[in-house]
């Protein structure tokens, strides 16, 4: 028997609907990094971006556990001198909540080239509305 390889022009991509709302962030972010990988496909394969693309909506809503809220801060440096910002989940949540599910997700899927085209299509937006109607995306139940 002979080991199955997903060719790249045989693939077909799925548009799926993840809901955040007053869900926790790492649950959300492992289903919508699996799905962006293909890990749930029969025909996943690690070298070959065979990942469906993920919608999630309400990202301003999505809940952290524990006292993250306050306690859990972002970090970034310019390589300047002073170059150092921080800023804690409560301000980024009012700055740009979107950033919160991107960040989460990001750090799930590989830091390479393939893991770069499996994160352009995610798609995350603060409130209920979405422009990929289109496309009929399929709603994800989390557990």
């Amino acid at each position: 028997m002979k080991t199955f390889s997903a060719k790249a022009n045989e693939l077909s991509r799925k548009w799926w609907l993840i809901d955040a709302k007053d869900q926790v962030l790492g649950r959300v972010a492992v289903k919508a990094a699996n799905l962006l990988r293909g890990k749930e496909k029969a025909i996943f394969t690690p070298h070959l971006d065979t990942g469906d693309f993920v919608i999630v909506i309400n990202a301003a809503k999505v809940r952290l556990s524990g006292k993250k809220e306050e306690q859990k801060t972002y970090m970034s440096f310019s390589g300047y001198v002073g170059g150092h910002k921080s800023e804690s989940v409560r301000a980024r949540r009012a700055r740009h909540p979107e950033l919160l599910v991107e960040r989460a997700v990001r750090g799930m899927i590989p830091h390479n080239r393939l893991g770069r085209a499996s994160y352009r299509k995610l798609k995350v937006y603060r409130g209920e509305t979405h422009p990929h109607a289109a496309q009929q995306p399929q709603l994800v139940k989390l557990a």
